[in-house]
């Protein structure tokens, strides 16, 4: 499944991965906004786990987030483009990212697309953005987290930044979809910046 793309530049292809950890809302809100920044193509890949929740979370089909990439790989098959090194891209993202897989990534399992699309992206030294979901954590998960570190990954949990006064869950997303495109380096408007000083509370109504 393709999107027509500008021919006059050659794209910078950002891999977008979903795992079966809560918050789906995150990468379909990261796919919603790298499909409005020219230039990008994303490549989607989804766990069965990551399927489940995005339906059971957002409401949302699967005809629905596949036609926010411009291509969809299916996590059973490890043949695909993502699987090698010689498949160019700048980055990638897991959002949300499970134990399950941070713990494949940690320890180089590579048992389906996701997971080897995530250890290529380390291996060729390109930039791997973890947004990890769970709490509380234990000493397997916190050592995940570093081994992962180590190897050259970011770990990004969805913080939220209540200093920016957010007013929905929205603003909260937002916020937490910003910090991993500035980590990206791709340019955006989805969340003020902080400036020295905190803004006014709105007044209820």
């Amino acid at each position: 499944m393709q999107r027509a793309l500008d021919a006059r530049a050659a794209p910078q292809r950002i891999v977008v991965g979903i795992s079966g950890a809560s918050g789906a809302i995150y990468g379909v809100r990261l796919l919603q906004v790298l499909r409005e920044i020219e230039g990008v193509q994303t490549h989607l890949v989804v766990s069965d786990a990551g399927w489940r929740n995005v339906e059971e979370e957002q409401g949302l089909t699967r005809a629905a987030i596949e036609a926010l990439a411009h291509e969809v790989h299916d996590v059973r098959n490890v043949g695909a483009s993502l699987a090698s090194g010689s498949f160019q891209c700048r980055a990638m993202v897991v959002a949300p990212c499970s134990m399950r897989t941070l713990a494949a990534v940690a320890h180089s399992l590579s048992d389906n697309l996701l997971t080897r699309a995530a250890d290529v992206v380390l291996k060729e030294r390109r930039r791997l953005v973890l947004m990890v979901r769970e709490s509380p954590l234990h000493l397997g998960h916190l050592r995940n987290m570093l081994a992962a570190t180590e190897m050259g990954a970011i770990i990004c949990p969805p913080m939220p930044a209540f200093y920016l006064r957010p007013q929905s869950v929205a603003d909260i997303v937002d916020q937490g979809v910003a910090r991993v495109l500035d980590l990206l380096e791709l340019p955006h408007n989805l969340s003020a910046r902080w400036s020295g000083q905190v803004a006014p509370l709105q007044s209820a109504q």
